[in-house]
């Protein structure tokens, strides 16, 4: 009798691990392009995966720029074919202080732009990478070996924006808006998120509350704002970046089946 019981908890446990492990492949997959605010020594994008069960595939490298990101794709080195078959969402955090909206010397498609980008125009290398994503999602329906071939529309190709971690950087968060607003993306507005403003002073040290949150600083329009914020999932300003993308992230995706 104590053997069948045993016998019925090892299947029971079994069961349980089987639809657990089913239940992992049907998670979704976030790809991540950046900078140092979005490399994994932050923490944020880890932790807002952990929080919707979603599996982080983060390509974010500390001093690169969107240029950077264009050139990566443009050389198959940002991702694979098979990861872009798999991942569900493109998120990008290239937040340097830069209009990305300027549609003055924008292109048509993707390859009428001139290969390599350098960082003298954050609005073409943006369009850049977002026409080539749109492009290549859609082209999947053509490709025999794609789960998306004969489809109408190909991948669903999801496109998510980040502002900045705080609202110091008026040009690039209010110029990233304009460019979700224009394609229709999802933004992770952390700046309107992230627990306090540019408009009021720390009532004890008198300055910028995000200074408290960081070891360096950064001018912007004459003021002193924190620079980096401290990196490690143990960190407040991560764990609540984390949250404010994760939060962002459900109400895009619906239960995966």
């Amino acid at each position: 009798m104590k053997q069948k019981g045993v016998l019925c908890i090892l299947l029971f446990s079994l069961t349980i691990a089987l639809f657990a492990q089913e239940d992992k492949k049907n998670n979704y997959t976030f790809l991540l392009t950046g900078a140092s605010f979005a490399s994994p020594p932050n923490g944020w994008f880890e932790i807002g995966c952990e929080l919707i069960d979603a599996t982080p595939i983060n390509r974010a490298v500390g001093g690169e720029a969107i240029a950077d990101t264009a050139n990566r794709m443009a050389e198959g080195d940002l991702y694979s074919r098979e990861e872009l078959e798999g991942f569900d969402a493109l998120v990008i955090m290239q937040v340097h202080e830069k209009d990305v909206f300027d549609e003055s010397q924008l292109k048509q498609k993707y390859t009428d732009y001139q290969i390599p980008f350098d960082r003298s125009n954050y609005a073409a290398a943006f369009d850049y990478v977002i026409k080539r994503y749109l492009t290549e999602c859609y082209n999947l329906k053509f490709d025999p070996s794609s789960v998306y071939y004969n489809t109408r529309m190909g991948k669903p190709a999801v496109v998510v924006l980040c502002t900045d971690w705080h609202d110091g950087r008026v040009t690039y968060n209010t110029s990233v808006r304009k460019l979700a607003e224009k394609w229709g993306f999802p933004v992770v507005e952390f700046d309107k998120l992230i627990g306090f403003s540019k408009n009021s002073l720390h009532p004890v040290t008198g300055e910028q509350v995000s200074r408290i949150f960081t070891g360096d600083k950064q001018e912007i329009d004459g003021d002193t704002f924190g620079w980096h914020p401290d990196g490690g999932k143990e960190q407040y300003i991560q764990r609540r970046m984390g949250a404010i993308f994760a939060d962002t992230m459900r109400k895009i995706y619906p239960i995966k089946y």
